[in-house]
């Protein structure tokens, strides 16, 4: 990493969070916390400035750093900067054409080109990738409520992550092999951490506090001419390849496909690979039913298939969990609070909030395998392998 890349990474570390919250303090104070036009403009125009700085000077250098971790760690940062002028509105896709912010707009260009990336700071950034310095990672202010988010959403990615490197393990062995159950006891393992993860989100985050003061900076906005969608915690492989290994979603299902083309570029390069690779699979669900006529009273097929069943019914909990708890209670409940004008590009994903609670909805029930003829949910395929399955019951989700 260069000089100046090292000193903008200083600054974000330090005075960038320093400002940020100094300002979410002002808004949270404000009778109408939705308002923040005409309130704190003199630390706003300092940390407008300050950043301009560092990235003129690393647009100067025609550098984006040595290898992928320095440039990445610069197309966070000024990602980062781009959010926070954003979050307080010192710019606004609403009202603009292209970003007034030149520098920072084709630095970010320059970067997210490079690596085959959004030009624009990703979940990444602030989860798998966000490297502590003396237990200090990066974030846009110091507030209690966003470290709790950005670290229980990463040890909930982690998770989904090490369930489907363990499902991704049975392709290779097959879904009949005997030793497939150590691979689907990993998934399983990894699912309740999931669901005890997002527990203590429930249980823990302030709504008021993430709704007014951490929510904001994953707002889309514009880099140059083009409005890019905010980052979003499902912006990595893992619960793709889940998805896409256990059946419950296809890629030739035009909505779902869709899901993924839209996602891609917001994903590491890793990541897409692992994603494109997992696309060429056939599910493990996909397996099971060719082997079912045949082999359903097998001992393989009743002890791998409900095994496969409760990594299936685990894993439907933690979609319904994280929609029916942290969706609604920390996103739709204080949007209906909301007068119109303040709900305005309420979302990171840029939809209407009901538009993308739909949307949301559908994904929901496609991972529960839910009883819907509207969507292409495998619920008929899973239903087959249910009554396969001798003496099948559901597990505690919250017991190893």
């Amino acid at each position: 990493m260069s000089t100046r890349a090292q000193a903008f990474e200083h600054w974000i570390r330090t005075s960038f969070v320093e400002m940020n919250t100094e300002l979410e303090e002002l808004y949270f104070a404000r009778e109408n916390r939705a308002e923040v036009i005409g309130c704190g403009d003199r630390i706003k125009a300092r940390l407008r400035d300050e950043g301009r700085i560092y990235v003129a000077e690393l647009l100067a250098e025609g550098n984006t750093g040595d290898g992928f971790d320095s440039a990445f760690g610069v197309l966070g940062s000024v990602g980062m900067y781009l959010a926070a002028l954003r979050r307080h509105e010192l710019t606004n896709p609403l009202r603009e054409e292209k970003s007034p912010f030149l520098e920072a707009s084709s630095l970010a260009l320059h970067l997210g080109a490079s690596l085959g990336m959004a030009p624009r700071f990703s979940t990444a950034h602030l989860a798998t990738h966000n490297k502590a310095r003396a237990g200090i990672r990066k974030s846009f202010t110091s507030l209690a409520d966003e470290f709790l988010f950005i670290d229980e959403n990463t040890r909930g990615i982690l998770s989904l992550q090490r369930a489907a490197d363990a499902l991704g393990r049975i392709v290779h062995l097959g879904v009949s092999s005997p030793v497939a159950d150590v691979m689907f006891e990993e998934a399983k393992t990894a699912l309740r951490d999931v669901i005890r993860f997002n527990d203590r989100l429930l249980q823990k985050l302030d709504v008021e506090r993430f709704f007014y003061s951490v929510r904001p900076y994953y707002k889309p906005y514009r880099v140059g001419r083009q409005e890019y969608r905010g980052a979003n915690a499902g912006d990595f492989s893992g619960v793709n390849e889940i998805d896409l290994l256990l059946g419950l979603c296809r890629a030739n299902d035009p909505y779902y496909a869709q899901l993924l083309v839209d996602k891609m570029l917001f994903m590491i390069p890793a990541d897409q690979a692992r994603l494109k690779e997992c696309m060429t699979r056939t599910s493990l669900l996909d397996e099971l039913l060719m082997m079912i006529d045949e082999h359903a009273h097998a001992d393989w097929f009743q002890q791998n298939g409900a095994a496969y069943l409760g990594v299936c019914d685990l894993y439907g909990h933690t979609a319904a969990q994280h929609h029916d708890g942290l969706v609604m209670r920390f996103i739709e409940e204080p949007a209906a609070r909301l007068g119109a004008r303040d709900l305005e590009g309420i979302t990171a994903s840029g939809p209407p909030l009901p538009v993308l609670l739909r949307s949301l909805e559908v994904l929901r029930d496609l991972r529960l395998a839910a009883d819907r003829a509207d969507i292409a949910s495998r619920h008929d395929d899973l239903g087959r392998i249910r009554r396969a399955v001798r003496g099948y019951r559901p597990p505690d989700p919250r017991i190893a």
